[in-house]
């Protein structure tokens, strides 16, 4: 792999419905939806900001943002080397 290849700091969006505001326990695991994986968190919430645009009519309705990359690796900096 090339040392010019950018830096992919993968994120996860997904998104449904709360049981309740106060918590982020979904109402049906089997209805939560998997938006997508994203190279960087820039494009990570453009889809997020998309989604949550989408259902801002269902206050119960949360879209989040998963860091994958701190969660494949933990030990990783996540700041771009200088």
């Amino acid at each position: 792999m090339p040392d010019s290849a950018p830096l992919q700091l993968l994120h996860l969006v997904i998104g449904g419905e709360l049981t309740n505001l106060e918590q982020t326990t979904f109402k049906d695991l089997a209805q939560v939806e998997f938006v997508g994986v994203f190279p960087n968190y820039a494009a990570a919430y453009t889809a997020w900001k998309a989604k949550a645009q989408q259902t801002v009519d269902n206050a119960h309705m949360r879209y989040f943002i998963v860091h994958l990359h701190r969660l494949l690796d933990p030990s990783h900096d996540a700041k771009p080397a200088r």
